[in-house]
């Protein structure tokens, strides 16, 4: 079971460019920035809350998770005032690891040392791209080799290394795409995560969309291309986390334009569900295989939106005869037939 995570937000601390798909544009605008909205007291506030609540007790360990910023952007009295705050809880085992986001060219040895020494594990890169001309494009003020400095260097340094990337960044084609992936992938991070590029009020690339300068992915392209993504990574044994922007009220009013859906994940892995099967029912007319077997917990995402994968796989004449079969124990994202 995964940990249970308590999230400690820093919005926009320690980002020192204005990335052409974030809206910290409208946000600086409205003097609203978030510099000083976090401390020491919010974050032990934050977690007695999360502790004090009933959950469920098969949760792996416990988290304290910096979300929102680049944290090791902060001035460092900032980052050490904020861990230390965290520090008691550690000690006494009632939270077991901090985790982190920030930028490439934030990390360096010294830097490692400290978060090293307030018990923080694991640390997520926003890499977004290993594509110069895509990186310039986007406005995200580091380079390509930075990253690719900065990944390996965590990894040496025994930190759980996360690698978040975007796809549909202008300037970024589909092997383009693919290069990053495949670059990624040979950098073993131990998990990433995958976002689409969404046209947001007030960012930069609301400026260039308006002006017919930038084209979003539509939903089905960008849906492929992450289960491309996905395939790549699944090949080097490197786990996808989340794919799509967590979904809420906030974020559906802002979006102008792009690929989102509440449910892009389930969107993703339905698809590859399918390409799976398609695949395996092909190759197993021959050998006159009736079963198709799938985990029970990927039943919805194998049928689709109102079954359509079934009704895929029967108009394309594979699914004839063929039994579906639900097994708790297969793992999930897995297709089999016999």
């Amino acid at each position: 079971m995964p940990p249970l995570v308590i999230p400690i937000f820093i919005s926009h601390q320690g980002c020192p460019h204005r990335c052409i798909f974030c809206d910290q544009y409208a946000i600086a605008n409205n003097g609203n920035s978030g510099e000083q909205s976090t401390s020491g007291a919010t974050v032990r506030a934050t977690i007695e809350q999360w502790l004090n609540r009933p959950r469920r007790e098969d949760k792996e360990g416990i988290q304290v998770a910096f979300y929102g910023g680049s944290f090791t952007g902060i001035p460092i009295k900032k980052q050490e005032e904020l861990l230390c705050a965290v520090k008691p809880y550690i000690d006494d085992g009632r939270v077991g690891a901090v985790r982190i986001s920030t930028r490439p060219d934030y990390v360096d040895d010294t830097v490692l040392a400290l978060l090293q020494e307030h018990s923080v594990s694991i640390v997520e890169l926003g890499l977004q791209s290993l594509n110069q001309e895509v990186l310039d494009s986007s406005a995200r003020g580091h380079t390509a080799l930075q990253s690719e400095t900065a990944l390996r260097l965590l990894k040496k340094r025994g930190f759980i290394v996360g690698a978040q990337l975007m796809c549909g960044l202008p300037g970024d084609s589909t092997s383009r795409l693919m290069a990053t992936a495949r670059r990624v992938a040979a950098l073993a991070p131990d998990f990433v995560r995958i976002y689409p590029t969404l046209v947001i009020k007030g960012s930069g690339l609301e400026k260039l969309y308006r002006q017919k300068a930038y084209r979003p992915l539509s939903l089905l392209k960008a849906i492929a291309l992450v289960c491309r993504m996905k395939r790549i990574f699944a090949e080097h044994d490197i786990k996808v986390v989340r794919m799509g922007l967590q979904p809420s009220l906030e974020l559906e009013n802002r979006v102008l334009a792009g690929p989102y859906h509440p449910a892009f994940g389930e969107l993703v892995i339905s698809r590859s569900l399918f390409l799976q099967a398609r695949e395996l029912l092909r190759n197993a007319e021959e050998r006159k295989l009736k079963h198709l077997a799938i985990s029970t917990a990927d039943e919805s995402a194998f049928r689709g939106p109102d079954n359509v994968n079934i009704k895929r796989l029967t108009a394309l004449g594979l699914f004839a005869e063929v039994e579906l079969v639900l097994d708790q124990k297969q793992p999930r994202s897995t297709v089999l037939t016999y």
